[in-house]
């Protein structure tokens, strides 16, 4: 028991360090060229290099600045990033990766925003991350006050935008990017009001799958994320592909950590399975087989009924399975 104990403690340190090799990876700032090049208008227009060298703030936050809310602060003078605000009682989330980017808006007048990463690897933990993702931007939103901004000077606020990279996606949600965000809709004539003063939130979700059909975004980080394709494979093609110096920095030592600890969490994973399953028998693991098929089925239904707002009891009873199982299947899906 004790020695179950301690592995299973050395894995999950394990798994702990490979999430912030991770983010790390994610933080470079060609990745987050790529990543804003491909999902703000704001960029879509501008080369790589010119976002990763002249757009990208120096200082990259990665698990540093927390999310949870507390009272509003205001202090006397804006000062910056406001890195203190917590309840009492309650536990500090932090946001992954953070970060501001500088260029010209249509005008030629200097614009900022403030921009938030999230690497997900629970498509659907428990409840919607798309209302997860509005509370982090609406949360960018509000600690600005005291920061960015101070009452009344609402002009200053800053667009903020909260991009979620969803690995380990399910088939019916895989190589998709959806983006939400707010628009005007004249109901009776129409108000003069300039669309810079309300798209102030922007929510961006990118979900991998297998294969993705494009050579964008999608290919880019579905290689940066395999665990299929080694350190060395990575950077033949990010370089080739992407063009993305990947000697320049610790890069290339990030990604190759990243690498190491992904086989090495997925060889302790294989061997505990194999010992589960000699410990359960050969004909449990037989049974597993013939219902892999069904459940992969079960689960993609699941996940769309979902997207449309279905309790677990109302998937329940559609699907004539106790809610427990439908819990359980969901839970397997992180």
């Amino acid at each position: 028991m004790k020695t179950e104990l301690v592995a299973d403690l050395v894995l999950s340190a394990r798994k702990i360090q490979y999430d912030e090799h991770v983010k790390r990876v994610l933080a470079n700032r060609y990745i987050l060229a790529w990543i804003l090049h491909e999902t703000a208008d704001e960029f879509r227009n501008l080369s790589i290099p010119k976002i990763a060298e002249d757009c990208i703030q120096e200082e990259i936050e990665i698990s540093e600045c927390p999310l949870v809310p507390g009272q509003a602060n205001v202090p006397e003078r804006i000062t910056g990033d406001n890195t203190e605000d917590k309840v009492p009682g309650e536990g500090v989330i932090f946001y992954d990766i953070r970060f501001h980017a500088r260029l010209m808006d249509d005008r030629n007048l200097p614009m900022k925003l403030l921009v938030n990463v999230e690497g997900q690897k629970n498509y659907y933990p428990g409840y919607p991350l798309v209302t997860r993702g509005v509370f982090h931007g609406a949360r960018m939103i509000s600690s600005q006050l005291g920061t960015e901004f101070r009452i009344p000077d609402y002009r200053s606020l800053r667009k903020v935008y909260s991009i979620w990279i969803c690995m380990n996606t399910p088939k019916a949600a895989g190589n998709a990017i959806s983006r939400y965000r707010l628009t005007k809709e004249d109901l009776i004539g129409s108000m003069p009001v300039k669309q810079a003063d309300y798209d102030k939130l922007c929510l961006v979700f990118i979900g991998l799958g297998e294969n993705p059909s494009n050579g964008g975004i999608l290919r880019l980080l579905g290689v940066l994320l395999s665990q299929d394709i080694d350190a060395a494979k990575k950077q033949q093609i990010l370089a080739n592909e992407f063009d993305i110096p990947v000697e320049q920095g610790t890069f290339g030592e990030e990604l190759n950590q990243m690498c190491n600890l992904s086989d090495y969490v997925e060889q302790c994973g294989i061997e505990k399975g194999i010992k589960a399953g000699r410990q359960e028998g050969r004909q449990e693991g037989r049974q597993e087989g013939r219902q892999e098929g069904r459940q992969e089925r079960t689960i993609e239904l699941i996940v769309k009924k979902l997207a449309r707002g279905k309790t677990v009891e109302e998937i329940a009873d559609a699907l004539e399975e106790e809610p427990d199982t439908i819990r359980g299947l969901i839970a397997s899906l992180s």
